[in-house]
C-alpha cells in the first residue's frame, strides 16, 4: 500500500508540473500575442496629465485611445475607419465581401432595385429555387432593353478609358431617345455609339468618330453619323430648342495624341502653345487636322523627329490631310511656334510644302 500511495503521488506529482509547464507555455504564447497586437497598434501622441508625448494603445474593441504610461484615456468611443473585410454570403465558399447591392439606377423604372432569384447552390431547396428562377426569367422586365444597352454603353466607355459622368450623359441620352418609340429599326450598335460621341462633346472631353467607331461592335462611321444626326433631330424635337454639343477645339486631342507618340513634356508644351495660337487665324481645316500638322511641325523641330506614317495612326487622321494642313499653316510658323522652342533659322529649315 505504502508503494501503491507513493507511486500514485508521483503521477500526481508528474502531472501537475506537465500541466502547469503547458500552461505556463500557453500563457507566454498569449502574452506573446498580446505583446504583438500592443506593438502594432501604440503610437505617439500628446498624454495632458503626463505632460508630453507618450506612447498610446488603441483598444479596437471599445474604441478607447489609453495613455500607457499614466493609463489615461485620451479618446474614447473613436470610429476605426478601416475596411472591414466580412464575408455576409450564404455560400460558404464564397469569399466576396461585398455587404451591400449596387446603386440604384434613376433611369430604370424599379430604380435598378429589383429582387433576383439567386442560382441553387446545393441545398434542400434545389428544385424551388430553379423553378422560381426560370418562371421569373420568363417574366416580361420592361428595362430588360435599357440595361443591355446601358451596359454596351459601359463597355465601350471603359475601352476608351471615359470617365463615369461621360457615362452616365451617354445612358441619359438613350434613355430620352428610347422613351420617344422612334428607334426601331435603326442600328442598335450605331445608336448607342453616337450617344457616347454625343455624351463626349457635351462633357468637353470630345472624341473622335474613328476612335468611337474602334469601340462600336462594327458600326462604320456612316452609320454613326447618321445615328447622330438622329439622336440630335430628335432631341430638337423634344425640347424645342437645338441641342447644344459644345465646340471642339485642336486642343482637346493634343495631350491625347502626343502621348500615342510618346512625346516628351517639352515637346507636348511647345504643341499646345502653338495649337492656341493658331486658333487666332483664318485656317479652315479641321481641330483635328489642325493638331495632326502641329504635331508634325513640332517633331520635325525636335530632335525626335517622327515619321509622317507614325502620326497618321496615332491622330487617325490621312497622311494627305496633314500635307495640306501642314501647307495651310506654314505662312503663319514665326507666329504660331514658340521662340523658346525654335528660333527663325530652324524654322527656315523646315521642308517647304
Amino acid at each position: 500500500k505504502k508503494k501503491s500511495s507513493s507511486r500514485n503521488e508521483e503521477e500526481e506529482k508528474w502531472h501537475y508540473t506537465r500541466k502547469s509547464k503547458s500552461e505556463s507555455n500557453q500563457l507566454e504564447g498569449f502574452s506573446g500575442f498580446f505583446r504583438e497586437e500592443r506593438e502594432q497598434a501604440m503610437s505617439d501622441a500628446f498624454c495632458s496629465d503626463c505632460k508630453r508625448q507618450t506612447e498610446v494603445v488603441f483598444d479596437h474593441s471599445a474604441g478607447d485611445t489609453v495613455c500607457s504610461e499614466c493609463g489615461l484615456v485620451l479618446e474614447s468611443h473613436s470610429i476605426d475607419e478601416t475596411s472591414e473585410w466580412r464575408t455576409f454570403a450564404n455560400e460558404s465558399g464564397d469569399n466576396d465581401p461585398v455587404r451591400v447591392g449596387g446603386p440604384t439606377n434613376p433611369l430604370l423604372a424599379d430604380g435598378g432595385l429589383t429582387t433576383v432569384i439567386a442560382k441553387p447552390n446545393g441545398t434542400s431547396g434545389d428544385f424551388l429555387s430553379s423553378s422560381l428562377g426560370r418562371w421569373q426569367n420568363r417574366g416580361s422586365n420592361p428595362d430588360r432593353g435599357l440595361i443591355v444597352a446601358f451596359k454596351t454603353i459601359a463597355t465601350m466607355a471603359d475601352r476608351l478609358g471615359l470617365v463615369a459622368t461621360i457615362k452616365d450623359r451617354a445612358n441619359e441620352i438613350y434613355k430620352r431617345v428610347e422613351d420617344q418609340k422612334s428607334s426601331r429599326g435603326r442600328n442598335q450598335d450605331a445608336l448607342l455609339a453616337a450617344c457616347l460621341y454625343i455624351a463626349c462633346r457635351q462633357e468637353d472631353k470630345p472624341r473622335t468618330v474613328k476612335e468611337i467607331c474602334s469601340v462600336a461592335n462594327g458600326a462604320t462611321k456612316k452609320e454613326i453619323g447618321r445615328a447622330k444626326e438622329y439622336i440630335v433631330k430628335q432631341l430638337g424635337l423634344e425640347t424645342g430648342q437645338s441641342v447644344e454639343m459644345g465646340t471642339i477645339h485642336a486642343g482637346d486631342f493634343m495631350r491625347r495624341f502626343c502621348s500615342n507618340l510618346g512625346m516628351t513634356n517639352q515637346t507636348v508644351k511647345a504643341a499646345q502653345e502653338s495649337v492656341k495660337k493658331s486658333e487666332e487665324f483664318d485656317i479652315r481645316r479641321s481641330p483635328i487636322s489642325i493638331a495632326a500638322a502641329v504635331i508634325y511641325i513640332i517633331t520635325q523641330l525636335s530632335d525626335e523627329k517622327k515619321p509622317l506614317r507614325d502620326i497618321s495612326v496615332a491622330t487617325g487622321v490621312a497622311e494627305g490631310t496633314i500635307r495640306n494642313s501642314y501647307k495651310d499653316l506654314y505662312p503663319h510658323l514665326p507666329k504660331i511656334i514658340p521662340a523658346w522652342y525654335a528660333k527663325e533659322e530652324d524654322l527656315k529649315n523646315l521642308q517647304s510644302p
